[in-house]
């Protein structure tokens, strides 16, 4: 299948299972000028996966996800644009982060930046290093999708998370009053929270955490 070809075919998928009573309403929910098909975003992840069976080619994966996400004019497109970086051929591949900042960069809105944190928490898992390198830069970006990017990079590592890393990238947003950046300090923290109730409390403690991403790390650590 050419690289034309399967974005091509993904959204013939899609547009067959579209139903625009239910485009209307995701489309206030994500609060998006971008509309809806009317598809189940579970549902668009799973049209784009079947469509690419059998494609074993990293870099015609990247090239499809990539024509489909910058040509998209629904965002179920783009759902199913990320959903071609979770297949076996590119998965946890440092080769994805430009097309994964790119889609941050681009999207910059939280359905989008959330989903493809998990892209980054499995490239820490191969690449562990060049990973943690790569997510202490963003901290620091201008870019709050970005900065987002890397403080949710950890979410799902259970124990494994490098809490030092954890720190490091939650530090410079701190100061933040962006919503979604003092929204994503808790949720990072709530998570590890599950393994490390004892160092997430700690580190509560010892940061001037603002209302919302203190209550949200603490959520579940019985005080």
């Amino acid at each position: 299948m050419t690289v034309t070809a399967l974005p091509e075919r993904i959204r013939v998928e899609l547009r067959a299972a579209a139903d625009a009573s239910r485009a209307r309403s995701q489309q206030a929910y994500m609060k998006s000028d971008m509309p809806f098909l009317g598809v189940r975003v579970p549902d668009a992840r799973r049209i784009a996966r079947a469509a690419a069976r059998g494609v074993e080619s990293p870099d015609h994966l990247r090239a499809a996800a990539r024509e489909m996400w910058d040509a998209a004019t629904h965002r179920e497109e783009r759902y199913a644009a990320e959903a071609l970086l979770t297949l076996p051929p590119v998965r946890g591949d440092l080769a994805s982060v430009p097309l994964i900042e790119h889609m941050v960069r681009s999207g910059r809105w939280w359905d989008f930046t959330d989903e493809l944190s998990g892209r980054i928490a499995e490239m820490h898992d191969r690449h562990r290093a060049e990973t943690a390198a790569l997510v202490r830069t963003w901290s620091f970006d201008d870019d709050l999708w970005v900065r987002r990017l890397a403080i949710l990079s950890q979410l799902g590592r259970r124990e494994r998370v490098d809490r030092d890393l954890l720190s490091e990238v939650i530090a410079p947003s701190i100061p933040s009053d962006e919503f979604f950046l003092r929204k994503a300090i808790g949720w990072a923290l709530r998570d590890y929270a599950r393994f490390a109730p004892d160092w997430v409390a700690q580190f509560a403690a010892e940061h001037p955490l603002s209302a919302l991403s203190r209550r949200e790390a603490l959520k579940h650590i019985s005080r």
